[in-house]
Formats: C-alpha cells, structure tokens, sequence
C-alpha cells in the first residue's frame, strides 16, 4: 500500500515509539509484506530465517527484531514485537471504519451498472461500466471492477486476507490494507471468495471465467483468459499465468507459479511450479501421463500379489 504522502523514518519510528538506524530523513512511502515490496516500501521480520531475503529485497526500511548491519541506502527500524508494530502502522494508515449504508464512501459506480437488491460496496470501490452485481454480492474496500465485469449471487470479493501469526494468546490476525483488481469482462460465479491483498492487490486477469465455489487467496495474480472450474482452492500468492486452466476441486498451495497455457486435472493437489504448456495430475501433481500410468499400475497389484 503507498501512503498518502511520503514519510521521513524518524516519523514511523515515532509512531510506533520505536528506535532506528540510518538517515533521520530516508523516506518511506509505502508499507508492504515480501511478497510485494518495492522501493521505498516498509516491510518487517521476525525471525532470524528471514534476515537475508528482507535485508536485501526491495524494500527500502525493514522493522526488525534485532540490530544488524544497515545496508546501504536503508534504514532499519528496531522493534521487539515487528509484527505488532507492523499491524499498528497498517491500521495508523488504513483504519477501519464502520458502514452502515449499502454503499461506502468515496465509491464510484457506473451508472451503466446493474446492482441488484442486497449488494453491499465498500468504501473507495470503482465499479465499471456495465458490471453486473448479482443479489447477495459483496465488494470490500478499495476494489477496483472494470468494464464488464459480473459477480454471480453471494460472492465475496475483498474479504481481509488470510494472514494470521501464532501467539501464546491464540492466532493475531493481520490488518488487510490491500484490496482485489478484476480487470475486463471478468465473470465470477455464485459463493465465491476472492481475499483482498495484505498490502498489495489479488488481480484477476482480462476475460477470466471462474465457476461456482472457488476461492482465490490473498495477493495471487491471475492472468488472463483463464477458466477455473467449481470447488478450486488457490492459496496466497501464487502466480496464475495467462490461458491456464484448473478444472474441478483443484488445490494450489502458495508461492507457486502456473506457466502460461498450462492444465491442471480435476482433484489434483499442485505444491510446485508448472512449467508453460504442461498438463499435470494428481496430489501430488505430476506430468498426467505419468500419473496415469501409475494408476494403470495400482489396478494391476492384487493380480499381482495373488501370483507371489
């Protein structure tokens, strides 16, 4: 999320009444979580498996837990608890605010659009022309809907993002300041749940068809023309190329990456990254002629066993 105005490092640190090292004036000008940092982006980190990867990604200020070497052109920000005071910055600059209407502030609706009755838009949305919200339609803060776009009955899009740290306390969620982008004749079916990004945006591709039942978690980047049966489960940020196809109940884990025109079978589980072009199946997932040869062979074992 960039911030409504850049901030000097002295400014952050006195907000959340932490110390820091570097330049009083080095700049921060937005807040985001590794997977979608850039420059003059603030991320944090808690765990010492993690140092490198924040210390020499984009992000140009890290909150951070311990006091290291500063690289050159950062600043480091020293927190006991980055997490929290991650949190405290996200809701200092993205507070939440309560509705009461059927429609939030600041949202922009074509008048070409077609909303039926029990949608419900959140603050800051823009609603394209020709969109169609079907009964029961939910749009959360900050959602962008291009030109023809249509969201069947009862879908989510934007929901906070499933971001949750591990305490002694319970499970501490993570304040949502991202939001969802549905480009161009985007078509998403009934009872789905599309998660907002935890700082950055879940993007749906020009001309993707997605069916009934899906869910699509937080800051995945989907392609375009891409069509997605029903019952499809995608994790948090996974990169969904152009052209592919998922067909039923297919489960993708995070961080992973499906080349363009690629095909996943129905009821396979995906935990690494398909090259383009390649159809694969099964949990785990595999090359599906492999697979199918495999399950050739399975049918073949009690003959066999009864032969020993």
């Amino acid at each position: 999320m960039k911030l409504d105005k850049d901030y000097t490092v002295k400014e952050i640190a006195a907000i959340i009444d932490c110390s820091f090292i570097g330049d009083e004036n080095h700049i921060v000008s937005g807040l985001n979580e590794i997977h979608k940092v850039e420059n003059g982006d603030l991320m944090f980190v808690d765990h010492p498996k993690y140092y490198s990867k924040a210390l020499d990604s984009s992000a140009t200020t890290i909150l951070i837990d311990k006091k290291v070497d500063c690289p050159e052109g950062k600043a480091l920000i020293i927190s006991e608890n980055p997490f929290d005071d991650y949190n405290k910055l996200a809701k200092y600059f993205s507070p939440f605010v309560p509705q009461s209407s059927s429609v939030g502030e600041n949202t922009v609706i074509d008048s070409s659009a077609t909303i039926y009755p029990n949608v419900f838009i959140g603050h800051s949305c823009t609603i394209g022309a020709n969109v169609i919200l079907h009964p029961g339609a939910v749009i959360g803060n900050n959602s962008i809907l291009e030109e023809g776009v249509i969201i069947g009955p009862n879908s989510v899009i934007g929901h906070y993002a499933f971001y949750y740290k591990k305490k002694d306390t319970g499970f501490d969620r993570m304040h949502s300041i991202g939001n969802v982008h549905l480009k161009k004749k985007v078509e998403i079916g009934a009872l789905c749940t599309i998660d907002s990004g935890v700082s950055g945006t879940t993007e749906i591709g020009e001309g993707t068809k997605i069916d009934n039942q899906v869910h699509v978690g937080h800051d995945t980047v989907i392609g375009a023309g891409c069509l997605m049966a029903a019952n499809v489960g995608i994790a948090g940020c996974v990169i969904i190329e152009d052209n592919v196809t998922l067909w039923g109940q297919v489960g993708l884990a995070s961080d992973i990456t499906l080349g363009k025109g690629s095909t996943v079978l129905a009821q396979s589980g995906v935990g690494k990254s398909v090259d383009p072009g390649k159809t694969v199946f099964g949990s785990p997932s595999g090359d599906f002629r492999l697979k199918f040869r495999e399950l050739a062979a399975i049918k073949k074992l009690p003959e066999l066993i009864e032969k020993l």
